[in-house]
């Protein structure tokens, strides 16, 4: 049997053979293409779980490839952090995945199914590799290896999407070379990549302006793929025109490994002591982030087509994790709040796209006020739609409640209470434009509706269905949007983060 330290390098390598393999055999059968995709990803999420068992009974895993030691060779390094994000990314994709096989044959050309898969994987590939590296500049390969993946997803759809991927391209080009250049400035004054390496050789050069131009450079890097405002411009057009298993796939996964990739370059390369020894810095994340979400929410109430607003809506939700990041080094509970928020906004928003898609798919329906009767209509799709944005507005026991509330408590500790009035504004600013949504579906009829539901005695109209392949991953969302909000109110995760804590070498002993 296979150790399971052997099993972060297994995720990619599988993942990445698997891609190659979709490409040669999806020229005989395309068919074959979604079924391989889906079992890699099955397998994947499998060891994803041995994986953070480990890590939680053992400790950390260590992998060395191909034998060499840090500094001279590539680190793959595991702790309870990112055995935690890789679940949450490998249990979305494999409902995307499912969700993918009859909406990619609606969005687009069957042409391109071969291809689709073939860089649908080559994404997981790259986002699982970011979360498990330990190197630097592996991490900024595979950064590479995702972004190009998406770019081509997004484009896939035709149109439209096209403009919206050369867009995504440029700036995601702008972002990748601000990283390279702190990874390079970082290896002139340190002499490695690793990053267990950086974190001690760090401290004493915490006034070198090498070192402080790098920090620049990688959260100016990380924020343009994270979309935090104001470098979101690229986003809402990419997220509008990708095919809707894309949207859904890069709204749940892709934003929340790049804000893990800042978390980790943070506390596991500059360490919190960097932070707080420049007086003010983390104030400045909090207040970008507050930007980000005061301004994304009052974007997302001016749009009227649904993709659209859900991806303003995504900008504010970025904003909630970066604020739970910029507290953390005065309260305990803002890491809490960004750490849980990762998973909620994943399930949230990847319900709520998942959803769209299926308006889209079945009613041919983008725009919020043509939703009239949509509940009677679509009442599955609806109904999860309806579930994730009661939870993301805020309303117990939804997941996003349980988020605002660690926040808040953050706030409260750190004495910034300008955050709590944010936090507590942006709940109406999400009422405000969810509302909407909900009250067109359930509230409102269209003026020929009434009389189609006597003709037809009130029967579901079969124009309507939804294949169950589509309805199954958009129900277990909305499920996990109630049972997620549960979990984090209770002391379930208390191990996973003390466990975190232990690992980031922060907050030890202190109970949040």
């Amino acid at each position: 049997m296979i150790p399971v330290e052997h099993f972060p390098v297994l995720i990619i390598a599988i993942s990445a053979l698997s891609a190659f393999t979709i490409f040669l055999v999806g020229w005989i059968n395309k068919k074959a293409c979604f079924f391989m995709s889906l079992a890699t990803i099955a397998f994947q999420f499998i060891l994803s779980i041995f994986i953070l068992r480990h890590v939680m009974t053992v400790g950390t895993i260590h992998y060395w490839m191909g034998g060499w030691r840090p500094p001279w060779g590539i680190e793959y390094v595991v702790d309870a952090l990112n055995a935690f994000i890789l679940i949450v990314i490998l249990f979305l994709s494999l409902l995307v995945a499912i969700y993918s096989k009859r909406n990619v044959e609606h969005e687009i050309e069957e042409k391109k199914l071969v291809t689709f898969y073939t860089l649908f994987q080559l994404l997981i590939t790259g986002l699982c590799g970011i979360t498990v590296t330990g190197d630097l500049f592996n991490m900024y390969v595979l950064l590479e290896v995702c972004s190009l993946a998406a770019y081509a997803l997004i484009a896939s759809a035709g149109g439209r999407a096209l403009k919206a991927s050369y867009n995504y391209l440029i700036m995601g080009s702008l972002g990748a070379c601000f990283y390279l250049l702190g990874v390079g400035f970082l290896y002139s004054v340190t002499g490695t990549l690793n990053m267990g390496d950086m974190k001690l050789l760090l401290p004493p050069l915490y006034a070198n302006r090498a070192v402080q131009a790098a920090f620049v450079f990688f959260i100016v890097g990380i924020s343009i793929k994270a979309y935090v405002f104001p470098l979101h411009t690229w986003q809402p057009d990419a997220y509008t025109y990708a095919p809707s298993s894309v949207s859904a796939l890069i709204a749940s996964t892709m934003s929340k490994v790049m804000i893990y990739a800042l978390i980790r370059l943070i506390y596991s390369v500059f360490t919190l002591n960097f932070i707080l020894s420049y007086i003010g810095l983390d104030l400045v994340i909090c207040w970008v982030a507050a930007m980000a979400i005061i301004a994304g929410s009052i974007f997302a109430i001016t749009q009227h087509n649904l993709k659209r607003m859900l991806a303003y809506s995504s900008i504010a939700q970025i904003g909630y994790i970066l604020l739970g990041v910029g507290l953390s080094p005065i309260s305990v509970w803002g890491l809490f709040g960004a750490v849980a928020h990762i998973l909620n906004h994943a399930v949230m928003k990847g319900c709520m796209f998942l959803a769209a898609g299926a308006f889209i798919h079945k009613a041919g329906l983008w725009d919020i006020r043509d939703f009239e009767g949509l509940g009677r209509k679509m009442p599955y799709a609806s109904a999860a739609f309806t579930i994730a944005a009661i939870s993301m507005i805020g309303i117990p026991p939804g997941a996003g409640f349980a988020s605002k509330l660690f926040l808040i408590l953050a706030s409260l500790e750190a004495s910034q209470y300008p955050f709590v009035a944010i936090l507590l504004l942006s709940t109406l600013l999400n009422l405000v434009y969810f509302w909407r949504v909900i009250d067109r579906m359930y509230f409102v009829r269209h003026e020929h509706e009434h009389e189609a539901v006597e003709t037809d005695g009130g029967e579901k109209e079969k124009e309507h269905e939804l294949p169950l392949s589509m309805i199954v991953p958009m129900l277990i969302l909305a499920t996990l949007c109630i049972i997620a909000g549960i979990f984090w109110l209770t002391e379930l995760p208390l191990p996973l983060f003390y466990k975190i804590l232990s690992d980031l070498g922060v907050g030890v002993g202190v109970t949040p």
